[in-house]
């Protein structure tokens, strides 16, 4: 082989090894930041994992909002109008939080089935909706649960 071709080829090998380094470390350091979103269905379904962060989001039921009385403690249930999930957040709620509206949760499911948010976001005006809540909603009423 040539002494130019094999220098190539080192540098190439190289090049090859040193980006997949940079991708399996860029893989790795982020996997603990990944938290994908699961519908009340897929929960109550027992796809999305537990004591792992996940997103979860649907409608805020009416008349399931319980607040602590001697501290910020907030439990919900939230549906897709097919499962429910109840989710519970320690801190100050989003002004535009109300029941009867879209929500998402950030945070851990527990191996009772209950969330433990560690943040929780409201829509913003009256015509958005998460595209992830809005199709989890689609895919529920496809499947004939019955909408408020």
């Amino acid at each position: 082989m040539h002494p130019k071709r094999k220098q190539r080829l080192i540098i190439a090998l190289v090049i090859v090894l040193l980006s997949s380094l940079t991708v399996g470390l860029t893989s790795y350091a982020l996997r603990g930041n990944i938290n994908l979103f699961y519908s009340p269905s897929e929960v109550a379904a027992g796809e999305a994992p537990t004591d792992r962060s996940i997103r979860v989001g649907g409608m805020v039921v009416e008349g399931s909002v319980t607040r602590a009385r001697d501290k910020l403690e907030t439990r919900f249930i939230v549906t897709d109008f097919a499962s429910s999930v109840t989710v519970t957040y320690d801190g100050i709620l989003p002004d535009l939080f109300a029941e009867g509206e879209g929500v998402v949760a950030t945070g851990i499911l527990g191996a009772n089935g209950v969330v433990t948010a560690s943040e929780v976001l409201a829509k913003h005006d009256e015509n958005y909706m998460p595209p992830e809540v809005a199709d989890a909603l689609e895919k529920a009423q496809a499947q004939g649960a019955p909408q408020p």
